[in-house]
């Protein structure tokens, strides 16, 4: 225990270490929200895989690789899909617009990009996008107090607390550039942390056969195509899986890292390093599961029962078994990057549609951005007390949730609003802010809508759960848009 708290304390000192020296490099609105566009395709590259994994990834992907078994991998073939169209398709027109426009903000290139005269798209952009935000930062800070809890015995209300106090010090000083930062660093951790540990397991097994100790335990382990007798079903969690990496086509807090790029030439060299990061971390997050389902569950025994309280522990429980104390102190602060790295960038976005999109071009357009640098750093604490309010709401009242789930439903929101929104404006002349207007709503409604009624309905509800809320949300949202742009062209 006291390994891990020395580990740990060296690991919180690194990241107000990191805050303070961003902060020198912070004199304005655009330093604080996008670094003054001049960051490098390594750091970017690294921020925007370790904002869009997370703590699901961690602990997330890896529980649903000791439950769903080979079947996770298609969580990996869509993510590496999705990132993969992300960066070699989208980022580098998307960055050449935003350099035209000198935005700063999403909401900034919608406006520029459809040249509206009134600030409805602006605020529709900025409103679903806080909403949902706020929604995922809250799964991320329910995710670190379970990690403290899991890693550290701590009350899991303490440890949500205090990751959350960690991750606002150092946004307040550096905002952006301690993000990017503290992202490189974390990356790395990841990285190393995901890539060592299934091959330390693997050996650790010694002369035991993996596969057919899975195959014994369960013979749906080993089927790629789920392993349930109803083939709807099996299609519906292979759709659920694989369509998670449509949200990074188009989410506002990773796309935010191509406006932060410092040009377009380095897109070119970011791109295999993201697409590379993803690859091996997700392959490795799958695999750890496997190897952990296979070490602590005898067979016909529910993995619940062996794992802990939910089979997201399987990391936890593997390296705590195949390693010595101080790697494990290690590896407890490599989970808390896992979701530290994504809580800051959320909320740099959260604060910015307030203060920018809000504030300052809705309300004040006369107050010039050096002079917001304040205002910004106490909205993102106001934004930051919200969403912690609404995790420990969310953990007294839904004890039972798993990490996996409450966080693709943050995921979900972010990505049926804004992506179809996001493809359409790049690579179709016709589309016009009123089919983006209906895109964003339409993808903001769906996600609920799916999640909380269609999923409860006799008969088809089953295969929606499975299927999850992103992907029909996501087909609605781009159809309704296409709709409108024909119903209501631009004259």
């Amino acid at each position: 225990m006291v390994t891990k708290v020395i580990i740990l304390i060296i690991y919180f000192f690194i990241l107000f270490f990191i805050g303070i020296a961003a902060s020198k490099k912070v004199s304005g609105l655009k330093d604080f929200y996008v670094g003054g566009k001049t960051l490098g395709y390594w750091f970017v590259a690294f921020s925007a895989r370790v904002t869009g994994e997370s703590g699901w990834l961690i602990l997330g992907l890896t529980g649903m690789g000791a439950l769903a078994g080979v079947s996770a991998y298609w969580v990996v073939l869509g993510e590496i899909l999705g990132v993969g169209l992300s960066w070699f398709f989208m980022a580098k027109p998307f960055k050449k617009l935003t350099d035209e426009y000198d935005s700063i903000t999403i909401p900034d290139y919608l406006e520029s990009h459809f040249q509206t005269k009134t600030h409805t798209l602006r605020v529709i952009a900025a409103t679903t996008l806080s909403v949902f935000v706020i929604i995922f930062v809250s799964s991320q800070i329910d995710i670190t107090g379970k990690a403290f809890e899991a890693l550290l015995g701590l009350n899991y209300f303490t440890g949500a607390i205090i990751g959350f106090v960690i991750v606002v010090v150092y946004i307040f000083f550096g905002g952006f550039v301690a993000v990017v930062w503290s992202d490189f660093f974390q990356g790395i951790m990841m990285f190393l942390g995901l890539t060592i540990l299934p091959i330390v397991g693997y050996f650790y097994l010694g002369d035991a056969e993996l596969w057919e100790g899975l195959r014994s335990i369960d013979p749906a382990l080993l089927d790629i195509w789920g392993g349930d007798s109803d083939p709807w079903m099996n299609a519906a969690t292979i759709f659920g899986f694989a369509m998670i990496g449509l949200g990074f086509l188009g989410a506002p807090h990773i796309y935010v890292r191509f406006i932060a790029v410092k040009d377009v030439r380095e897109i070119d060299h970011g791109k295999w390093v993201a697409v590379l990061f993803t690859l091996i971390t997700d392959t490795a997050a799958v695999t750890i599961g496997l190897i952990g389902r296979y070490l602590f569950t005898e067979a016909g025994q529910d993995p619940e029962a062996i794992l802990g309280t939910a089979a997201e522990n399987v990391l936890v429980v593997l390296v705590e078994t195949v390693f010595p104390l101080v790697i494990v102190g290690i590896y407890t602060a490599i989970v808390l990057s896992a979701i530290m790295s994504t809580i800051d960038s959320l909320l740099i976005v959260a604060s910015s549609a307030i203060t920018r999109d809000f504030y300052q071009k809705i309300f004040h357009p006369e107050i010039e951005d050096q002079n917001l640098t304040f205002f910004s750093r106490i909205v993102t604490i106001i934004m930051s007390l919200l969403a912690l309010g609404i995790a420990l709401t969310v953990a007294i009242v839904t004890p039972d949730r798993t990490v996996f789930w409450f966080a693709i439903f943050g995921w979900s929101g972010i990505a049926a609003t804004f992506c179809p929104m996001m493809i359409l404006s790049l690579f179709w002349k016709k589309y016009n802010a009123i089919g983006a207007m209906v895109s964003m709503v339409s993808g903001f409604a769906c996600v609920p809508l799916f999640k909380f009624v269609i999923q409860n309905l006799d008969e088809i509800g089953i295969y929606f759960e499975k299927m999850d809320v992103l992907f029909p949300s996501f087909v609605i949202s781009m159809s309704m848009g296409i709709i409108a742009t024909y119903l209501f062209p631009s004259k």
